[in-house]
């Protein structure tokens, strides 16, 4: 995979808007109900990156998940981390 420029990052993002660039990472916060809820959101979240066989940093306190994006073997951001966030924002 061959990483992106800083302006192809930068298009990329207008297309996952909910996601922030930290680094050579693409980042999401987002609040569920309770914490039931948000291990089912975990949950759906694993299924894509199952799927796609990529796979983001997961964290969970309570009702809120962070989930971090970036392409590993590369070294930093590729268009797999974007596809991802795509489908993942479509979650809701």
């Amino acid at each position: 995979m061959n990483l992106l420029t800083d302006e192809e990052i930068a298009a990329q993002l207008g297309g996952v808007p909910a996601w922030q660039r930290q680094g050579d990472s693409i980042v999401l916060t987002v609040t569920r109900s309770d914490f039931r809820d948000a291990l089912l959101y975990v949950g759906a979240v694993a299924y894509l990156a199952e799927t796609a066989n990529h796979h983001p940093d997961v964290a969970i306190s309570w009702n809120k998940v962070t989930l971090t994006l970036s392409t590993h073997s590369a070294g930093g951001l590729t268009g797999a981390d974007f596809a991802l966030a795509g489908q993942i924002s479509r979650l809701g």
